[in-house]
């Protein structure tokens, strides 16, 4: 009974932490432009159409209230929506809010990614941003780097594809392992009380 207990407390204590990161990990002005954090920071905000008004607990709630994705800048709720990536350290940018958690590293900082499915390094001080740097020379240049940085992504797109797809079969893995070891402690426990039973 001890080690059940035992057992109980430590998966409690698993699920408050997971929520926390969770919650954590999810901050409501993910996405928004630094100039627009005072747009944000009323309890009613307006959607900047001017076609409907959301309270500010519906800011990034996943789900889009407004039409032109005012509501929804650091999620792909809304289709019209835009992601800003503040990639500290080269140039900052908007990404279309698709691109959000969808398992490619698009921000050079890797915020557009913060579901925790893939892990996207920041590169954005190591030239991440390639085509910022190459900006500063001439533009037949810049043309022929951006070409090679596109193909180059699809490489590294495809690359991170296999490590993300790694990394599921190992989370499913583990689960599985979790779910056999979770039903071996509670058969363990029901025969354990059945031999009592018996000998009572």
């Amino acid at each position: 009974m001890k080690s059940y207990c035992f057992l109980c407390f430590h998966s409690a204590c698993f699920l408050l932490l997971a929520s926390i990161a969770c919650c954590l990990s999810h901050p409501s002005l993910l996405g928004v432009h630094p100039l627009d954090e005072k747009y944000y920071s009323s309890e009613v905000i307006k959607c900047k159409d001017g076609s409907k008004s959301f309270l500010r607990d519906r800011l990034n709630d996943n789900f889009c209230d407004c039409p032109d994705g005012t509501d929804e800048p650091g999620t792909s709720a809304c289709p019209a929506g835009k992601f800003y990536c503040r990639n500290l350290g080269s140039k900052p940018q908007f990404i279309v809010s698709s691109h959000v958690n969808d398992h490619f590293c698009d921000c050079c900082d890797g915020s557009d990614e913060y579901d925790g499915i893939i892990h996207c390094p920041n590169t954005c001080v190591m030239g991440g941003n390639v085509e910022y740097i190459i900006g500063n020379y001439n533009s037949k240049v810049s043309d022929l780097s951006f070409i090679a940085e596109k193909e180059a992504n699809n490489g590294v797109k495809s690359e991170e594809s296999v490590h993300s797809f790694t990394g599921l079969k190992l989370a499913i893995i583990l689960q599985v392992v979790l779910v056999i070891f979770l039903v071996f402690i509670w058969s363990f426990r029901c025969h354990k009380r059945s031999r009592r039973r018996r000998y009572h």
